[in-house]
C-alpha cells in the first residue's frame, strides 16, 4: 500500500491564511508525514539518511515526520547509533578544535542567540560522547547540503518542532 505524504505545512498555511496571516517558507522543503523509513524502528526513534538529506522522527507505527536536513561533508560523515544526552534552548557555542583549526578567526565562544551562532534556536546533543548534535542553524541555505563537520543542521523552525518531541535517551540512528 503507498502511502500518500501530508505536508504539516500546508495545514499550517491553510490556518495561518484563515487567520489572515501569510505563511513564510518554502513548501517543498516542509516537513510532512510519510511511512517510516523502515517498520523495526519504534515510535519516539530518530532515524537520519544522510544519503537522502533527511531526518525521521517515528511517531507510530509506520509513520514519521520527515525533515530536510544538512549532513557532514565528504570526510565528515558517519554512522551509528547514538542516543539523545543534552537539550538545549539558544546554547552558547565553543567551536571544536577541528573546526577552529580551519577557521581560526573563530572567537572561543560565541554566546546563545547571537546571530554569528552556527547552532540555531535548540540543540539536541548526541553522545556518548557530545561531538555532534542535532540542531539549528543560522545558515538556512545550507540545509538539503553536505555542510557541517558532522552535525546535522535544520531549519530553526523544524528544530523548534523537533526538540518538544525528543527526550533524553532518545535514540538516534544514522545510515548512509
Amino acid at each position: 500500500m503507498t502511502r500518500r505524504r501530508k505536508p504539516i505545512a500546508a495545514f499550517a498555511a491553510g490556518a495561518f491564511s484563515l487567520l489572515g496571516f501569510a505563511f513564510q517558507g518554502d513548501p517543498a522543503a516542509a516537513r510532512e508525514i510519510v511511512a517510516a523509513p523502515d517498520a523495526r524502528y519504534h515510535p519516539g526513534t530518530i532515524v537520519i539518511r544522510t544519503g537522502q538529506r533527511r531526518l525521521y522522527f517515528v511517531t507510530a507505527p509506520g509513520e514519521a515526520i520527515a525533515y530536510t536536513i544538512a549532513v557532514g561533508k565528504a570526510g565528515k560523515q558517519w554512522r551509528g547509533v547514538k542516543y539523545v544526552e543534552e537539550l538545549a534552548v539558544e546554547p552558547a557555542w565553543s567551536p571544536p578544535a577541528s573546526v577552529k583549526r580551519d577557521r581560526p578567526s573563530l572567537p572561543d565562544l560565541i554566546p546563545g542567540g547571537s546571530p554569528r551562532n552556527p547552532m540555531g534556536a535548540r540543540v539536541i546533543g548526541l553522545g556518548p560522547g557530545g561531538q555532534y548534535a542535532i540542531h539549528g542553524t543560522n545558515m538556512p541555505g545550507t540545509i538539503g547540503t553536505a555542510a557541517s563537520y558532522g552535525c546535522f543542521r535544520m531549519h530553526n523552525r523544524d528544530v523548534i518542532d523537533l526538540y518538544p518531541r525528543v527526550r533524553m535517551g532518545t535514540p538516534v540512528v544514522v545510515l548512509p
